[in-house]
């Protein structure tokens, strides 16, 4: 075999096999690895330290996810943090860079990336939204402004490692972070899922146990609490961007500021005081969240009675009864509008359900009436425990013990 003949072999050779010489199960756990680094570097780099501020990062982790996202997404970081602040900051109103309820789930899913390039040329957006993060020399001279650079040296090192493959396993990791992030986390993560929590947006949890998408499925827990740093709240969900943070915090190199408030109890006071008020308003969507048990509780209720009877009772149909118990429980602005009149017709028909309904509404004032004073809000809440607590409703009187409880 001539020269000529050795070097074409030993190209057909790399290009079937590349360095490593690996098989294609091997290549493929290695896309799993990498491109899950990718995804820590997002929630733990870009979202929680960079765009919330729940913690800090040392020097080493901080530049090493600058690197590697540079490496595997081209993304600036002061534009991926301007445009998650907006998105906060005007969730669900036209001027969200990507909110599926008002540009349509098709197209976050699948036009999320344009979105996010659309809204990283509008200066306005970057100098009210991109403060304090990163400028130095590395930042305004290679990270910013040769982003293109670092997923072409990606490139070449994919093809190099795997040959011909290598550039399927590229591919795979430049459409990782606009499918996984920009299209479900920010698509679905507002329109389909589970709530824990009644915020004032349409997030929701896409998963309770989560890998792929390392914690930021947690989303309607995120939306609640958007300064903590750990997304999990419930015992059986799984964050586990948590566990490399608290994996950091054992070596030194990171430091957590701010996880959500938990509700605590202690012994039953004889009223509400000053400081029972206080936990209801840090706690208040967990208030609400276990004021939704209750509500669910209700109507399952109403349901076992209506199937022992064995039909309806009065004007209130089963159906209407499985309706009230899937939506009663929500702010009436997340209904959509064409259930009301149905729920009505429940609430209306249900005398408990309606007092369960009215006094929800009534609690939430005690946070949401800004213009009233300390003193007036306490009062209100004692006379709200008072009346729960007379109301012949078990379900009521036992929530507000709870209330009398609680521990700021």
């Amino acid at each position: 075999m001539n020269f000529v003949d050795g070097a074409v072999a030993a190209m057909l050779d790399w290009a079937a096999h590349g360095l490593t010489r690996w098989a294609w199960w091997q290549v493929l756990l290695f896309t799993l690895a990498v491109t899950h680094v990718t995804i820590a570097a997002v929630t733990i780099y870009l979202h929680r330290s960079q765009a919330h501020r729940s913690l800090e990062l040392g020097p080493v982790p901080s530049h090493f996810f600058r690197f590697w996202l540079w490496l595997t997404t081209g993304m600036v970081t002061k534009q991926w943090v301007a445009i998650h602040r907006k998105h906060h900051a005007k969730c669900e109103t036209p001027e969200d860079p990507h909110s599926p309820q008002t540009r349509g789930l098709k197209t976050v899913m699948w036009r999320g990336a344009e979105l996010y390039r659309a809204e990283a040329k509008v200066a306005e957006t970057m100098a009210k939204y991109g403060h304090n993060t990163p400028d130095d020399w590395v930042e305004r001279h290679v990270y910013g402004p040769r982003s293109v650079w670092g997923v072409s040296l990606m490139m070449v090192i994919d093809l190099l490692l795997f040959g011909a493959l290598g550039l399927a396993v590229w591919a795979i990791q430049m459409v990782w972070i606009p499918f996984w992030a920009a299209g479900v986390v920010n698509g679905i993560g507002h329109f389909w899922g589970y709530r824990n929590f009644e915020a004032v947006d349409a997030s929701t949890n896409v998963s309770p146990w989560g890998v792929i998408i390392g914690g930021e499925e947690l989303h309607n827990n995120h939306h609640t609490y958007p300064t903590s740093a750990k997304f999990s709240i419930r015992p059986y969900e799984f964050d586990i961007g948590w566990g490399y943070i608290r994996a950091l915090e054992l070596l030194g190199w990171a430091k957590v500021r701010k996880v959500a408030p938990q509700w605590k109890t202690g012994p039953l006071k004889p009223q509400a005081d000053a400081k029972t008020l206080e936990a209801v308003i840090t706690h208040r969507y967990e208030v609400m969240a276990h004021y939704a048990k209750e509500l669910r509780r209700a109507c399952a209720a109403e349901l076992a009675r209506l199937k022992q009877q064995g039909g309806a009772a009065g004007a209130v149909s089963w159906s209407d009864l499985r309706l009230a118990e899937r939506w009663l429980h929500r702010d009436q602005d997340k209904i959509p509008s064409a259930l009301l009149p149905r729920l009505q017709v429940v609430v209306d028909g249900l005398p408990a359900l309606n007092t369960l309904v009215a006094m929800r509404e009534e609690l939430r004032q005690v946070w949401t009436r800004t213009n009233v004073s300390a003193e007036q809000l306490l009062a209100d809440l004692q006379d709200w425990c008072r009346r729960a607590e007379a109301s012949g409703i078990e379900a009521l009187r036992q929530f507000s013990l709870e209330l009398r409880s609680a521990r700021a």
